[in-house]
């Protein structure tokens, strides 16, 4: 199969000259009632909710709930609960509250006892976004000595603890990844600069189930994703510095193939565009660089396989948003572009100012994002840049927004807002 190297605009591309490369859409139902995980279904941040506002003052907020301590998580929701981690006592203690998604009252708070650490100081002790099932709430806590993952059900009651081994950054980062839920299986990718694994653990026991160990070379905090087709194996997919973007069987842990591209380490997470996956790799300063891959690979994977890749415009913390035919990447520093999600041909770039930790979520075909300073902005998805809204949350934001029953979530350093659909 010919392969042609070309330059458009910022990015540099090695298309596949193939009918193959066709791009499915996500814009379907994605699970309205429940925003389950980080970024919602799939990993995705896409959510069909109509009626959200574009703009709004703190009189348009249904309810604030006031939080204790200080984590950069972000909402999980089901049903009527809402699910954040929070750190008290300067990290010696880690928290888990549930909150009232109707009315903001917090129904428990669960206090573990915990071990202070080196952080980087736009890190905190409670980063990792609770997962769900609707069965049982899933949180992770880590040290330099431990990894562990704690399953609640819906009214606080630890039901099983589990510690698959310490996490130890050489830089003292801490640990940024979440855990997932596929099936009856919670996820955890711990990534670090020692022996690192992917373990499944039983939702119903925390007992491992599979456990991969990997050699990541640097600290990743990237949150996996999982892709489900029918008639396919299903394909978990984490990046790193040690295997750079790799695709498991969610089902046993198998390796099915590795692109060993990375360089430097792997902060936001895998992004499926319809039959292409992408990972960046970078630092907080310059070198970032994005590879994007046709999702059937085996085996060790080369550069010759890669579809297209760019160095440019691209986002170290926040993950990129993949909606229709297009990606958003919306990076650090406020730069946001938009490109073509098949070639990675440029659409348009723009600043907008600020700084952001948040990854940008699209609600009804409206992209949203929180700037490190609380300014909610809104743009219009689509060929054409145009700012629909802007809003001041009053108050630090480092956390992604949730949206699930009609209500967008909002976490705060100090606060959880909650707007509702009209």
């Amino acid at each position: 199969m010919r392969q042609v190297t070309f330059e458009t605009g910022a990015f540099v591309r090695v298309v596949t000259n193939a009918a193959t490369l066709v791009l499915l859409l996500f814009a379907g139902d994605l699970q309205a009632e429940n925003w389950a995980r980080f970024r919602g279904e799939g990993g995705r941040g896409v959510s069909n909710q109509k009626g959200l506002p574009v703009t709004w003052t703190d009189s348009d907020y249904k309810w604030k709930t006031a939080l204790p301590g200080l984590g950069h998580s972000s909402p999980c929701v089901w049903g009527d609960h809402v699910f954040v981690t929070s750190a008290l006592d300067k990290g010696a203690a880690r928290v888990v509250i549930a909150v009232d998604a109707r009315s903001g009252k917090v129904l428990w708070t669960d206090r573990q006892e915990s071990r202070t650490h080196q952080k980087h100081a736009l890190n905190s002790y409670a980063s990792g976004t609770p997962a769900s099932d609707g069965k049982r709430v899933y949180v992770l806590f880590t040290t330099n000595e431990d990894t562990v993952v704690r399953a609640y059900d819906f009214a606080g009651k630890v039901q099983w603890q589990t510690d698959i081994g310490k996490f130890y950054n050489r830089h003292g980062h801490g640990c940024g990844t979440s855990p997932i839920v596929w099936n009856d299986t919670v996820i955890v990718a711990s990534q670090h600069d020692g022996p690192s694994v992917i373990a499944g653990l039983d939702a119903s026991t925390g007992k491992v189930k599979w456990r991969p160990e990997r050699a990541v070379k640097l600290t990743a905090h990237s949150t996996p994703v999982v892709l489900e087709r029918e008639g396919k194996t299903p394909q978990l997919f984490t990046s790193n510095t040690g295997d750079g973007l790799a695709s498991f069987d969610p089902r046993n842990g198998k390796l099915l193939w590795r692109a060993n591209l990375f360089t430097s380490r792997a902060v936001n997470c895998p992004v499926i565009a319809g039959d292409q996956v992408m990972a960046i790799t970078g630092s907080g300063g310059r070198g970032k660089q994005l590879f994007s891959l046709q999702v059937d690979q085996q085996g060790e994977v080369g550069a010759d396989k890669v579809a297209w890749s760019g160095d440019r415009n691209l986002p170290y913390v926040p993950t990129p948003l993949a909606f229709g035919e297009h990606l958003y990447f919306w990076c650090d520093n406020g730069v946001v572009s938009c490109v073509e999600a098949r070639t990675g041909k440029e659409i348009w770039t723009q600043r907008v100012g600020g700084k952001f930790w948040a990854s940008p979520i699209c609600i009804d075909g409206k992209i949203y994002n929180i700037s490190d300073k609380g300014e909610a902005i809104v743009l219009a998805s689509g060929t054409t840049f145009k700012v629909l809204g802007k809003s001041q949350v009053g108050e630090q934001v480092h956390g992604t927004p949730a949206v699930a029953g009609g209500r967008m979530f909002l976490r705060g350093f100090e606060n959880l807002y909650c707007l509702e659909a009209k």
